[in-house]
C-alpha cells in the first residue's frame, strides 16, 4: 500500500484526510470509520453556552450549500467532560476547534484544553466576530490575527492550527501573521460569505440573513488561495473547500496543501472521507507514487506552451 502519511503542524498523520470543523460529530461513528481518518476535527466549541443562530440555518444551492449555524455550544467544560472521552476510543488524533469573542478568550480556551488527555491539537477558528473590533472577524486582518495567535501560543504547547477566512482581501498577509505569531499550520479556509434570497417571499433564505457558502462552487477559489498561501509560508497549509473526491483533494495537494478537510460532501455521502483515503491510495498506485507527500506543492506552474506547439 502507498505511504499516505503526512506531517502537518506538529503531528504525523496516517493520511491527509480529515473533516472540516462543524461537519463532524460523534453521531457519524456508526457510518464512518474514524480510525481511517488522518485526524478528527471537532465542531467549534466556546467557553460559554451558546444557542446558535435563528432558524433556518441551512439552505441548498445549485452546487453547494449555505449555512449560518452560529456555533451552538454546550460550553467547553461540558465538551471536555462528555465529548473528549468518546474520541479517546479512536486512534486518529483529535483536533479541537475553538472560538471566542476576544483574543484573551481564545487564550483561555487554549489553556483549558492543554492538559486534557486525548486532545492532540487546537484549531483556532478566527473567522468568528471580534467584539473588540466592532464585530469584524479576527481573521480579516493581520494585526488581529497576530494578537490572537500570540496569546494562544503563550497559553499552550499543543500544535496550533489557524483557520483563515477567504473573505479577507489580504489572506496571505494574515497567514504570514499567524506563522510569525507561532501557528504550526493554517487551514485555507472557512466559508465564503453570501446572501441567498427567496424571491417568492422577498426574504433571505437564512434566519441570520447572510451565511457561509461551501461546496464545489467555491473549490477553484480555495485551491487558488491554498496555492498562494503555500508559496508564501514555511508552515504547512491545510486545504478546504468543495472536496468530494480524490481528484478534488489532489488539486489542493498539488497546489501545496499538506492535508485536506472535507465538509459539505459528508452531509451528502457520510462515508466520503473513507472513500477519499482509498481513492488516494489507488491514484498513487496507478501513477507509481510510493509516498503521497512527494506530491505536495508539485504543481508545474511554468508557462504553458502555445496552443499547437510540439512538446
Amino acid at each position: 500500500m502507498t505511504d499516505l502519511s503526512v506531517n502537518v503542524g506538529g503531528l504525523r498523520l496516517k493520511n491527509p484526510v480529515m473533516p472540516a470543523s462543524g461537519t463532524f460529530a460523534e453521531e457519524l461513528a456508526h457510518l464512518l470509520d474514524f480510525n481511517q481518518l488522518g485526524a478528527m476535527v471537532t465542531k467549534t466549541i466556546t467557553r460559554e453556552q451558546r444557542t446558535g443562530n435563528p432558524m433556518p440555518r441551512v439552505c441548498e444551492l445549485a452546487d453547494g450549500m449555505m449555512n449560518a449555524i452560529g456555533i451552538p455550544s454546550k460550553g467547553a467544560q461540558a465538551f471536555i467532560d462528555k465529548v473528549v472521552p468518546f474520541y479517546r476510543e479512536f486512534d486518529s488524533p483529535l483536533i479541537v476547534s475553538v472560538s471566542a469573542p476576544t483574543a484573551q478568550g481564545f487564550a483561555e480556551l487554549a489553556a483549558q484544553l492543554s492538559d486534557v488527555p486525548g486532545v492532540a491539537g487546537i484549531e483556532a477558528n478566527i473567522s468568528c466576530p471580534n467584539i473588540e473590533a466592532h464585530g469584524q472577524s479576527f481573521g480579516m486582518q493581520a494585526d488581529s490575527t497576530r494578537q490572537v495567535v500570540e496569546l494562544m501560543r503563550q497559553s499552550t504547547s499543543l500544535p496550533l492550527w489557524v483557520k483563515l477566512t477567504p473573505n479577507s482581501g489580504e489572506i496571505v498577509n494574515v497567514a504570514l501573521a499567524a506563522q510569525e505569531a507561532g501557528a504550526n499550520a493554517v487551514v485555507v479556509g472557512n466559508t465564503l460569505l453570501g446572501l441567498s434570497i427567496d424571491i417568492e417571499r422577498g426574504r433571505a433564505r437564512l434566519g441570520n440573513f447572510m451565511g457561509g457558502i461551501s461546496g464545489a462552487t467555491i473549490r477553484p477559489l480555495m485551491v487558488r488561495l491554498t496555492y498562494q498561501c503555500a508559496q508564501a509560508l514555511e508552515i504547512p497549509v491545510i486545504g478546504c473547500g468543495g472536496i468530494a473526491t480524490a481528484d478534488d483533494a489532489l488539486e489542493f495537494i498539488y497546489a501545496g496543501a499538506s492535508a485536506v478537510q472535507v465538509g459539505t460532501a459528508t452531509f451528502i455521502h457520510p462515508k466520503t472521507m473513507n472513500a477519499l483515503v482509498d481513492e488516494l491510495d489507488a491514484y498513487c498506485r496507478r501513477k507509481g507514487i510510493a509516498a503521497l507527500r512527494t506530491l505536495i506543492g508539485s504543481l508545474d506552474d511554468s508557462p504553458a506552451a502555445p496552443f499547437g506547439a510540439l512538446p
